[in-house]
């Protein structure tokens, strides 16, 4: 029984055919296109207006250099939101659970903006490895620890975002089959626990556009601090 809650978080497949990279894809066929008329309706409208909202209020405090990632942030984070809501449909496979993912998008990008701040300001780039004042015995030290809170970063992206969307699947997943089994033995207790599980989805519709832009801007303060 406790190892059946783990079976939403294993990769579907059919016929031997792992399923995971049509959910991956899946998001990008329900965006709409853009049209050439010059009034949108209104779902256009609403994403075109979400997109410059979200980057006029990101990339505000970056220099003019960063808001070349301008495009590859905002699509990230509406593909965050898109994989996240979608994965709290009955009997779908959410994608972001799975900490493989979730590190392959976030160590690439981490590791290139840490390279474009080798490459564009070196000495600034080093200089956060050693807080200016630092006493002479212990240098040594701090260059260590900041190091290893530096490559820290893109596990602490992946992490963030695994454990929250897992912990909320399987609490919801434990709420309603208290409620299914209960049903029968004690109705207003059920009742009652179904309620708490449509709070908990609420909740979890939030926590799921949280965490993705948590994760877009953690990596556009990454992003701040190299530019």
């Amino acid at each position: 029984m406790n190892l059946s809650f783990f079976d939403q978080f294993m990769s579907p497949v059919y016929l031997g055919i792992p399923l995971i990279a049509l959910a991956l894809v899946l998001p990008w066929l329900l965006f709409p296109t853009p049209s050439s008329r010059w009034l949108n309706n209104r779902l256009l409208t609403l994403q075109n207006w979400f997109v410059g909202q979200f980057t006029s209020q990101m990339f505000a405090p970056i220099n003019v250099g960063g808001h070349k990632w301008a495009l590859i942030l905002a699509s990230l984070m509406i593909y965050l939101i898109s994989l996240n809501m979608l994965g709290l449909l009955p009997y779908t496979f959410t994608p972001t659970t799975q900490l493989s993912m979730n590190m392959g998008l976030a160590v690439p990008l981490w590791l290139a903006t840490v390279l474009l701040g080798m490459r564009n300001q070196p000495t600034a780039a080093l200089g956060h490895l050693l807080p200016e004042g630092t006493p002479v015995p212990l240098i040594p030290v701090l260059i260590i620890i900041e190091t290893i809170s530096l490559f820290i970063r893109p596990l602490a992206l992946g992490v963030r975002l695994t454990a929250n969307l897992t912990a909320g699947h399987l609490l919801m997943q434990l709420i309603a089959t208290a409620a299914f089994v209960l049903l029968p033995l004690m109705p207003t207790v059920a009742i009652l626990t179904t309620i708490i599980l449509f709070l908990l989805t609420i909740l979890e519709v939030a926590v799921a556009m949280i965490q993705a832009y948590v994760f877009v801007l953690l990596m556009s303060l990454y992003l701040q601090e190299n530019v």
